[in-house]
């Protein structure tokens, strides 16, 4: 099943406090809503494992979607997803969206 990976860093000004109760009470219903998507997490980045400096990102989202096709095709420009976008991309600079595949 392919995942959908974002790395994002939040806006300047924007806080973690306001943007996770925005992710907890808006961005996770309605997204884990949709019925292809079979799961969805964020994760908060909190440092490095090696090496110094800070991490390139502050959060990482990811979602396994069990139709891709049907999610890019039809969920993506209908209203929630439409909803869930414009709040986010008020909440986060220069997002990646990776799709990706399990090596197996």
């Amino acid at each position: 099943m392919p995942k959908l990976i974002i790395s994002y860093k939040l806006k300047a000004g924007v806080t973690r406090e306001t943007y996770e109760q925005w992710t907890r009470s808006v961005d996770y219903p309605s997204m884990r809503g949709l019925r292809r998507v079979s799961s969805f997490t964020n994760h908060r980045v909190r440092g490095l494992l090696m090496g110094p400096g800070a991490p390139s990102v502050d959060y990482v989202e990811v979602f396994e979607i069990a139709d891709l096709d049907g999610f890019v095709t039809e969920d993506m420009p209908g209203a929630v997803v439409q909803k869930v976008m414009g709040d986010f991309m008020g909440f986060v600079d220069d997002p990646q969206f990776l799709v990706v595949d399990e090596v197996v």
